[in-house]
C-alpha cells in the first residue's frame, strides 16, 4: 500500500501513528472485545476515552478552568446560529469582520438573529488582506466580536488576536486550531470543525467560556443551547462516539509531538518552504498580501492556467493529490495542516521547480 500527500482542504490527512492505532483496536479497544463504535457512549469504557481526550486537549491548549469544552455535532455550519442563539444575552447588536467565505456565511446566519455590523471587509483587496484593526467601526453595546482567523478558502490569516476590551470574542478556528499555541483566555468562545486539525468529519469542539452559558435568545432549541451540552457532559443525546475517540488520539499524538510549541515551528517550516517557492518564480503566484499569508492553506496560481489540469494530472501521478483550488477561487491550493508531514511540502515543491523548468 503507498499513501499518498493529500493536500486536501477538509477532510483532511490524519496522522500515520493515529490511523494505525484504530485500525489496531478496531474489533478490540483494550481488551473490551468491542470497537469503539460499539460502545455505550454511557459506558464506563467510552467515559474513560471521552474525558481522556478532554483532559489532553486541556493540556495542549492551556484551557482555563473556567471554560466548558463542549464535543458536539453540526460543525461549524451550526455554530454560526448557536453562538448568536447564545450569546445575545438581551442585546441586539453584534459585530463581526468580513474576510472572505466563511465569515460570509457566519454574518448572514447571525442575521437571523440581530443586527450584524461588519466592523471591516476584505472585499475591497478581494479578500487578500486583513483591514488594519485602527480601521475597524466596532459598535460600543456589541454583545460579542466574531472573526474567521484563518479562512480556508481564500488563504488569509490572523497572526495576531483582535483586542475587544469587555466585549467577548467569538472564533471560527476550523482551520487553524492546534496548528500553534493561543491564549484561550482571550476569548468568550472558541470554535472548530474537526476535520482539519482535529480528526475526522461529524465533530465540532466549543470552547465557551462559563459565564457566557445559560442564557438563550427565546425559542431557542435545547440541543441549540450550550447549557444543554454543559451540563450534561456533551451527553445529552449520543455524541459522535468514534469521532470523539479519533480526536482523543490525535491529542496524544500532539502531546507526543511536543505539544503546540512544536507543531507551530513544523508548521512555520511548511508554510515559509512552500512561499519562498512560490515567491522565487516567475510561473507560480500567491494572491494574499505576506502579511496576512496563511500557515494552513496556501493557494497559488500558474502563469498559464491552460496548464492547471497538467499540473493536477501530472502531481497525482506523483502522489500529490487534491491540489484543486476552490471552484471559487480556481487555481491550486495546498493544505498543509499539522498531520502533512515536512516530506510531503518538499515533494510538492520539487514537483513545482520540475514543472516550471518543463513548462515554463
Amino acid at each position: 500500500m503507498t499513501r499518498v500527500f493529500n493536500f486536501s482542504a477538509g477532510p483532511a490527512m490524519l496522522p500515520e501513528p493515529v490511523l494505525e492505532q484504530a485500525r489496531d483496536e478496531m474489533l478490540d479497544w483494550n481488551g473490551t472485545g468491542m470497537s469503539v463504535m460499539e460502545m455505550s457512549h454511557r459506558g464506563k469504557a467510552f467515559m474513560s476515552i471521552a474525558e481522556a481526550a478532554e483532559r489532553d486537549l486541556r493540556v495542549l491548549m492551556g484551557i482555563p478552568d473556567d471554560y466548558k469544552v463542549l464535543f458536539l455535532q453540526g460543525g461549524a455550519s451550526a455554530q454560526f446560529a448557536m453562538v448568536p442563539m447564545n450569546l445575545l444575552r438581551g442585546r441586539t447588536r453584534v459585530d463581526y469582520v468580513n474576510t472572505g467565505a466563511w465569515s460570509g456565511k457566519a454574518i448572514a446566519e447571525a442575521r437571523r438573529f440581530a443586527d450584524v455590523n461588519v466592523v471591516a471587509t476584505g472585499e475591497d483587496s478581494g479578500f487578500n488582506a486583513i483591514p488594519a484593526f485602527e480601521s475597524w467601526q466596532r459598535t460600543d453595546d456589541a454583545a460579542y466580536l466574531h472573526y474567521t482567523p484563518n479562512e480556508t478558502i481564500g488563504g488569509v490569516e490572523f497572526h495576531w488576536i483582535p483586542d475587544t476590551g469587555d466585549v467577548p470574542l467569538v472564533a471560527d478556528m476550523s482551520s487553524t486550531i492546534l496548528s500553534r499555541p493561543v491564549d484561550v483566555s482571550r476569548y468568550g468562545v472558541i470554535y472548530a470543525g474537526a476535520q482539519k486539525n482535529i480528526g475526522p468529519a461529524g465533530l465540532t469542539i466549543a470552547i465557551v467560556r462559563e459565564d457566557l452559558i445559560g442564557e438563550v435568545v427565546p425559542s431557542t432549541p435545547t440541543m441549540f443551547d450550550y447549557k444543554t451540552h454543559a451540563e450534561s457532559g456533551s451527553m445529552y443525546n449520543t455524541p459522535p462516539t468514534y469521532g470523539w475517540y479519533l480526536a482523543g488520539l490525535v491529542f496524544k499524538w500532539l502531546l507526543g509531538m511536543g505539544g503546540l510549541e512544536a507543531m507551530a515551528g513544523i508548521n512555520r517550516r511548511k508554510a515559509e518552504k512552500l512561499y519562498a517557492a512560490i515567491d522565487g518564480s516567475d510561473f507560480y503566484t500567491n494572491p494574499v498580501n505576506p502579511a496576512c499569508r496563511s500557515w494552513m492553506n496556501v493557494p497559488f496560481t500558474l502563469a498559464n492556467p491552460d496548464l492547471d489540469g497538467e499540473f493536477l494530472k501530472e502531481a497525482a501521478a506523483l502522489g500529490l493529490t487534491t491540489l484543486k483550488g476552490h471552484r471559487s477561487v480556481g487555481g491550486m491550493r495546498a493544505s498543509i495542516y499539522n498531520a502533512m508531514p515536512e516530506a510531503g511540502v518538499s515533494a510538492l515543491v520539487d514537483f513545482m521547480a520540475d514543472f516550471e523548468q518543463r513548462k515554463g
